[in-house]
């Protein structure tokens, strides 16, 4: 008796599979998230470039990359944290309470209504801002994952907490640049490449990309955020320490504000509680336009520089194009909603 014979399969038929082309487009921007929004930069450059010869100027171009440096520095942080699946409210208010921090341990005792704290070495006022925001981001960590509750509920109430506190530990003062040490106000300083005009802060913001970029791809840590982000359960069953891991984002998170607080000064020149009250979501703009997922565990960091540039490449486009500061702000929305539909559109792919 002859055995069964047994089935033939075509391997070809089995493992590959026709896809069209929008399928095909959905598949390569899932792998490469950050891919949508460069080419929506590219793509209002050269719009903006057409209506307006000045915004191809070295200055310009040298300006917006300048004014991408806070909200930009601080996106880094707002991406951590976005890629586990949660949210920071906090943020702006954390830097802000770092720099205050920083501006009043070094501001000179000379200053007019200083506190007692007043007069250290700039290089400890700055060591103890950035040991402040991680403090900060430490705590919002571990109400998160001691007491299991909703990042969007902690960061909301942690932001009203650092801004009282910004407001009652340094009475609400603006420090001026003289008043402080010129080391305070570094970040701030320029210097030219080329046509173009860079400021420390910017490289350090540059430098900060590259090196959570690198993290994120090639070290465990940056694959068990993914991990987390994309589903903790799983992640848990894999042996993953799924709170350690979420701690440690909000950790890193509060060393970046509060590197973000030093550069904020170099940029505005003061330290001020007032700097800019839309700055959590500016962050949460940039990193949603940059192509990382509200719903965790898809994204890439230098998204979020692209995502930045884009809100201040279209600022920027349609000031000088003479268009009123509404209608501005009106697109930045529709730039965000439509990003968050690009999101689910491609998170719908089929492997």
């Amino acid at each position: 008796m002859s055995a069964p014979a047994t089935p033939e399969y075509d391997l070809d038929e089995e493992f590959t599979t026709k896809r069209s082309t929008v399928q095909r487009i959905q598949m390569t921007l899932h792998r490469y998230p950050w891919l949508s929004s460069l080419v929506v930069l590219v793509a209002v450059i050269i719009v903006f470039g057409l209506v307006n010869e000045r915004f191809l100027l070295p200055n310009t171009i040298s300006l917006m990359i300048q004014q991408t440096v806070i909200v930009g520095t601080l996106a880094i942080a707002q991406t951590l944290i976005i890629l586990t699946a949660g949210i920071d409210l906090s943020i702006g208010a954390i830097m802000i309470f770092g720099q205050m921090l920083m501006a009043n341990f070094a501001v000179y005792t000379t200053a007019s209504n200083v506190l007692p704290i007043a007069g250290q070495n700039p290089i400890i006022a700055i060591i103890l801002g950035i040991m402040a925001a991680t403090a900060a981001g430490a705590v919002n960590g571990f109400l998160i994952v001691r007491f299991n509750l909703p990042p969007f509920i902690v960061t909301l109430g942690t932001w009203s907490v650092f801004m009282g506190l910004t407001l009652i530990l340094f009475k609400a003062r603006t420090i001026q640049g003289p008043e402080m040490p010129e080391t305070m106000k570094f970040m701030g300083e320029s210097f030219p490449v080329g046509p173009f005009n860079f400021s420390f802060g910017v490289v350090t913001m540059f430098v900060l990309y590259l090196l959570f970029a690198w993290i994120l791809k090639n070290t465990a840590w940056g694959t068990h955020v993914y991990a987390v982000g994309d589903d903790p359960v799983a992640a848990q069953l894999t042996g993953i320490n799924t709170k350690r891991v979420l701690f440690s984002v909000y950790l890193v998170a509060g060393v970046v504000m509060g590197i973000a607080a030093w550069i904020t000064i170099g940029r505005v020149g003061s330290a001020s509680p007032n700097v800019d009250p839309m700055l959590n979501l500016q962050t949460i703009t940039a990193v949603v336009i940059g192509g990382t997922s509200l719903f965790g565990g898809r994204g890439a960091v230098i998204g979020s520089l692209i995502g930045a540039m884009i809100v201040n490449a279209v600022e920027m486009g349609l000031s000088l194009a003479g268009v009123d500061q509404a209608y501005r702000t009106t697109a930045i929305g529709l730039l965000v909603i439509l990003a968050v539909g690009v999101d689910q559109w491609i998170r719908k792919v089929k492997q």
